[in-house]
């Protein structure tokens, strides 16, 4: 719930392209919290014990809370007889997603989103069964592949200031898809090692740092004061197609990181369609629109 308010309020308040940069931080911060919040959690259970944990929590929660109080204007009153609704609730989330603006780009971001879910369920047999690595070493990895996809959402920040966030994305689409296929064709001829997997997995994941704020901050541009809608849906789709990836990682799953390595490839190839193709379509809508 907290990423979804967070990205509805990014939505109602910003332009789409500070809403892009904004983006980019949230997602740094989403991807930086799984790194760092067991290490905290351990530190806190290790010194103060396992109750610590849920009276940091709490005070987080205070704070956020207070912050949202003071500091965040309200935008929009309730609508009691819409948000009990169900049927328009449904009605409305389908007239977000038959938005071919919202479509094209939250599929986009989705697909590849998809392809780190994919890394995440695939990588612990590459490096530890396959590779041979031990869990710390795994561990360190994990986290150097991590920084990729961090520091990518911060030069993000620094290529909108110069560019848009079409052409930022319709690129790094072309390079993530790119380093799907070549880690593919690797895994079939059995070029495997820890430097040329780590090093194209590494590009594949620091080219999502560039898509997904880029497509989010497109997804919810158009759409106003149904922000908070979108929102949730462009997460349950996020979520949804990304749980789609780990399951076809695990059904697929064999002595080899074939699986992994063909979700990647396909994920990173149809986003890139996707976008492509869909705003092919979307540019001819809009001139026959004009005639």
């Amino acid at each position: 719930m907290g990423l979804v308010a967070s990205r509805a309020i990014i939505g109602t308040y910003l332009k789409e392209k500070k809403m892009a940069q904004v983006f980019s931080s949230l997602i740094m911060v989403v991807a930086i919290s799984p790194i760092i919040a067991p290490t905290v959690g351990g530190i806190l259970s290790t010194y103060s014990g396992w109750q610590s944990v849920f009276i940091v929590l709490v005070g987080l929660a205070m704070v956020i809370l207070t912050g949202a109080i003071i500091i965040l204007p309200e935008t929009k009153q309730p609508d009691v007889n819409y948000s009990l609704n169900l049927s328009k609730i449904l009605g409305n989330y389908l007239s977000i997603i038959k938005h071919p603006v919202f479509f094209v780009n939250a599929f986009t971001g989705a697909i590849a989103y998809a392809g780190l879910y994919a890394y995440i369920s695939g990588s612990p047999h590459l490096y530890m069964e396959l590779l041979g690595l031990n869990e710390q070493q795994y561990g360190w990895i994990f986290a150097i592949i991590a920084t990729g996809l961090i520091s990518a959402t911060q030069v993000n920040n620094r290529l909108l200031q110069r560019t848009t966030s079409e052409r930022i994305i319709l690129v790094s689409l072309f390079a993530h898809s790119g380093m799907g296929i070549l880690l593919l064709a690797i895994t079939l001829m059995g070029i495997t090692g820890i430097i040329i997997d780590t090093a194209l997995i590494f590009g594949f994941l620091l080219f999502i740092g560039f898509i997904l704020p880029n497509a989010s901050a497109l997804s919810l541009g158009p759409m106003g004061h149904t922000a908070g809608s979108a929102s949730a849906l462009m997460g349950a789709i996020q979520m949804s197609v990304g749980a789609g990836g780990s399951f076809l990682v695990g059904l697929f799953q064999s002595e080899t990181a074939i699986p992994m390595a063909l979700v990647m490839a396909f994920c990173g190839s149809a986003s890139l369609g996707l976008f492509y193709f869909g705003n092919k379509w979307l540019e001819g809508k809009m001139i026959v629109q004009s005639v």
